[in-house]
């Protein structure tokens, strides 16, 4: 009995070591298996440079409606987003001063008048021999004095006319009213035309772009609130002044107007067309963005291993992207199995 039992406890302990030296072996061979990627080779090829840039529609020119001396309001004949012609009535400001500007004006005339007399009489004593040419002169000047005070109030009176009835300069639409009638004017402007015929949007490019960019090129918009439909525009204006703070040239686009469709206010897309440029394409599957920053990295396949490239990825290509920088033409690239590679990591390649 006593040898049964001894036999039967050897016959566990052999097959209780056999199992864990199994296990130890199955674990051996998981942790010297290589993660499996799949790879794809990337080349260069020529890629049709685009910039885009967002802008807010600002009008051709502004127009601030204002009277040249403070007066009280009669009427305001059009009101915000109204559309107005060139010599258009807009304004109508109280006149109650104008009869004091005309008296001024009649008055002078008459001091003109009388001083024109005694000039006449003073020349004509003169060739008699009965006055001196410095009374001739003292009435010459006289003379001048009064025809210029004429004329200051004359404009004077014009100016009162022209502040009392305000007309638009130009054609365009209303888009500010600051006072109501009864209101005295102020600071603020009564009213503000916008020229909207045509409209432009004022990009900013990069240094880098400025030398692709000329007055005259096209360029395509879109806005927000017209979906897909495209309008043309023209680089009206390229600032040759960098801005300090973005490192950014301004560009004027201009878009014509006809229909008055685009107004002051919308948002714009502008592309342009830059060029071509050779450029490396990879599978947007190769592409890892690190989390918590915007950097981009490629795993790049050579001799069994992994490199950890960071990119500087350009245009996304429909399934691809255009990289500027950090993966050289011929490379071979890891598009699947990433998620447990690290910088410098052997790796096995799927069949």
């Amino acid at each position: 009995m006593k040898k049964y039992l001894l036999t039967l406890i050897i016959i566990f302990a052999t097959m209780m070591a056999a199992c864990s030296g199994g296990d130890k072996n199955e674990t051996t061979q998981e942790e010297e298996k290589l993660p499996l990627v799949k790879i794809e080779s990337v080349d260069s090829r020529e890629v049709i440079q685009e910039g885009n840039y967002t802008a807010t529609v600002e009008p051709e020119n502004i127009n601030n409606i204002s009277a040249s001396t403070p007066n009280r309001i009669k009427q305001i004949l059009v009101d915000e987003g109204m559309r107005v012609s060139k010599g258009q009535k807009l304004v109508v400001l109280d006149d109650v001063n104008i009869s004091t500007y005309e008296l001024q004006v009649e008055n002078a005339k008459a001091n003109l008048q009388n001083v024109q007399l005694n000039y006449d009489r003073a020349v004509e004593l003169l060739k008699i021999g009965g006055g001196t040419q410095q009374n001739v002169d003292q009435m010459q000047l006289q003379l001048t004095n009064a025809k210029n005070a004429l004329a200051s109030a004359e404009r004077t009176l014009r100016n009162v006319h022209e502040n009392t009835v305000l007309v638009s300069p130009i054609n365009g639409m209303i888009t500010a009213r600051n006072y109501d009638p009864g209101d005295m004017t102020g600071s603020l402007p009564i009213l503000t035309v916008a020229q909207v015929q045509p409209v432009k949007i004022v990009i900013n490019i990069s240094e880098s772009e400025l030398s692709k960019v000329k007055k005259g090129m096209p360029a395509e918009v879109r806005f927000d609130t017209y979906g897909d439909e495209l309008f043309n525009g023209t680089i009206t204006m390229v600032s040759p002044t960098v801005d300090s703070n973005s490192r950014t040239f301004g560009v004027e686009v201009t878009v014509q107007n006809p229909d008055n469709r685009i107004l002051p206010g919308m948002f714009g897309r502008v592309r342009l067309n830059l060029g071509v440029a050779d450029h490396v394409v990879v599978p947007d599957r190769a592409v890892v963005k690190q989390p918590g920053s915007g950097n981009h990295y490629v795993y790049v396949y050579h001799d069994g291993k992994v490199s950890y490239n960071k990119v500087e990825l350009g245009q996304r290509l429909g399934d691809s992207y255009e990289l500027i920088s950090g993966v050289e033409p011929g490379s071979q690239v890891v598009v699947s199995g990433q998620t447990k590679l690290a910088d410098g990591a052997s790796v096995e390649v799927a069949k």
